[in-house]
C-alpha cells in the first residue's frame, strides 16, 4: 500500500520543529504560552489544504479537525492525538534541524556545541538504527521531537488518507494539543465537540511500542512557616524555613523512592521545586506510582518525615497539601480490551513486532481516558527526550504513519 507513496512526514516535521512552541510551567494563563498557536495556525492552514474542510483552532490553542469516513459502516470515530508544545527543560528557541543521512553507527558531534555528542554507547537504540536517516538539532537547543514527531506523523496519515480513498475507514477526529509538557494538555479539551469513541496519542518513542500504562500521580505542596527575627539578634528566637525545609528534602531516603533509585515499575517521590524565605518556604513534589493506592502510603511517608523534623523545631509548623494530577490509564483500558489489541493489529500490518510497554510518567491519553476517551499511546519514534541530544529516525516515523493508516483500516474492518 505504501510502495508508491511519497512520505511527507520528514519535511512537515522539519518544518513544524523550528517553530518555537515551548510552553511555560510557571504561566496561569492558558495555553501557557500564546507561541504555541504559531504552529497550530499553521496546521490549521495545512489540513485545509488537504481538503479538510472543518480544521480549527479555537481559543484555548485546540485543533481539532475529522478525516470524513468514506464507508458504509457504522464505524467508532477514533481520534489521534499530539502535542504541539515543547518541554522547558532546554532551548527551543532557533531550533536548527539536521538530517545525518544514512547513520554511520558512531558518534554523532552536533556542530554548533562540539561538546553535545550523541553516542550508540549512551544511548542503545541509537546503535540499532545503523543506516537510518536520524534528525537532530545542532546542539544548543532540543529537537522537539517530542512530540512534533507525532505531530507530522498524524499529518502524514492524514495526508495518505485524503488522498487515497481506495482504504476504507471511519470518520477520523485530529486533536492537536497545548501545554502537555506541563500537565495542563487536555484541561480545556471540549469532549462534545471532539465526539470520538476511542484515541490514540502518538507520543511514545522506540519502534513498535505500545503503551496502555501509565504512572498514576499526585503532586504535593510542603508550605513551611519559620519564625523571622533581625539576625544581629535571633538567638533563641529565629526558626529558619528555609533549613527546615532543605532537612525535610534531606530526610528522604537516598537508596529508593526517588527517580534516580527506581526502575520499571518502582514509584517515587521526587522534590522539583524550593522556594521561599526564612519566615516561609514552600517544596514541590511529583508522587508517582502505577498502583493508584500507593500513592497514599507515598504521601503518608512525605507527612511522617515532615513531622519528625517539625519535631526539632517547637517554634515551626507546616502543612502538606496533595492535588490530584492524573491516574493510570489501564484501569479504562482493561474495559475496552480492542482499543489496544487494534493498534497491536495495527503494528503488525507496518512490519513490526508490538512493543507492549509502560510509561514512568504522564501522557494527554491517560487524561482523555478518564474523561471518556480510552486512549492507549503508539510509538513515533522520538528519543532522548528533552535534551539537546534528542534524535528521531526518519525510517521510524513512516512506520508511524502506516500504523496510524492500518490503524483507520482495522477499526473499519472489525466494525
Amino acid at each position: 500500500m505504501f510502495t508508491n507513496y511519497s512520505y511527507t512526514v520528514d519535511t512537515r516535521f522539519i518544518r513544524y520543529a523550528q517553530i518555537d512552541t515551548q510552553s511555560d510551567p510557571q504561566s496561569t494563563s492558558f495555553p501557557s504560552t500564546e507561541k504555541q498557536k504559531d504552529l497550530s495556525r499553521l496546521l490549521v492552514k495545512e489540513l485545509h489544504e488537504m481538503g479538510i474542510t472543518d480544521a480549527e483552532l479555537d481559543e484555548h490553542g485546540y485543533v481539532y479537525a475529522t478525516i470524513p469516513a468514506n464507508t458504509d459502516k457504522q464505524v467508532p470515530v477514533i481520534c489521534f492525538c499530539s502535542h504541539v508544545d515543547t518541554s522547558s527543560d532546554s532551548s527551543g528557541t532557533g531550533v536548527k534541524p539536521i538530517v545525518h543521512r544514512a547513520y554511520d553507527g558512531g558518534d554523532i558531534v552536533l556542530p554548533d556545541d562540539k561538546s553535545v555528542v550523541i553516542s550508540p554507547r549512551e544511548h542503545p537504540y541509537l546503535a540499532g538504527k545503523k543506516g537510518d536517516d536520524i534528525i537532530t538539532a545542532s546542539g544548543t537547543t532540543l529537537l522537539g521531537a517530542d512530540d512534533k514527531a507525532g505531530v507530522a506523523e498524524i499529518m502524514d496519515a492524514a495526508h495518505f488518507l485524503m488522498t487515497h480513498p481506495e482504504v476504507k475507514h471511519g470518520a477520523i477526529r485530529i486533536l492537536f494539543t497545548p501545554d502537555e509538557e506541563v500537565g495542563r494538555g487536555v484541561e480545556k479539551v471540549d469532549m462534545k465537540k471532539l465526539a470520538a469513541q476511542f484515541g490514540y496519542t502518538m507520543d511514545g518513542g522506540e519502534l513498535g511500542s505500545l503503551e496502555d500504562e501509565n504512572f498514576s500521580a499526585d503532586g504535593a505542596k510542603i508550605t513551611v512557616y519559620g519564625v523571622s527575627a533581625h539576625p544581629g539578634s535571633a538567638k533563641d528566637k529565629l526558626v529558619s524555613a528555609i533549613k527546615i525545609a532543605g532537612e525535610i528534602v534531606d530526610a528522604l531516603p537516598k537508596d529508593s523512592l526517588s527517580p534516580e533509585t527506581t526502575e520499571d515499575r518502582e514509584g517515587f517521590i521526587h522534590p522539583v521545586r524550593i522556594s521561599g524565605t526564612v519566615e516561609k518556604t514552600e517544596i514541590d513534589f511529583i508522587i508517582r506510582d502505577f498502583t493508584t493506592a500507593h500513592l497514599e502510603s507515598h504521601e503518608a511517608f512525605l507527612r511522617r518525615q515532615m513531622e519528625k523534623v517539625l519535631e526539632r523545631y517547637p517554634g515551626a509548623r507546616a502543612t502538606l497539601k496533595v492535588t490530584e494530577q492524573y491516574r493510570n490509564m489501564k484501569e479504562v483500558l482493561d474495559l475496552h480490551p480492542e482499543v489496544t489489541a487494534y493498534a497491536a493489529e495495527a503494528i503488525r500490518r507496518a512490519g513490526i513486532q508490538p512493543l507492549k510497554m509502560s510509561i514512568r510518567g504522564g501522557t494527554d491519553g491517560s487524561r482523555l481516558s478518564f474523561m471518556g476517551l480510552p486512549c492507549p499511546n503508539i510509538f513515533t519514534g522520538e528519543m532522548a527526550l528533552h535534551s539537546k541530544q534528542e534524535y528521531v529516525s526518519i525510517q521510524d516515523m513512516q512506520k508511524a504513519v502506516q500504523t496510524i493508516v492500518y490503524l483507520a483500516q482495522v477499526w473499519e474492518e472489525k466494525a
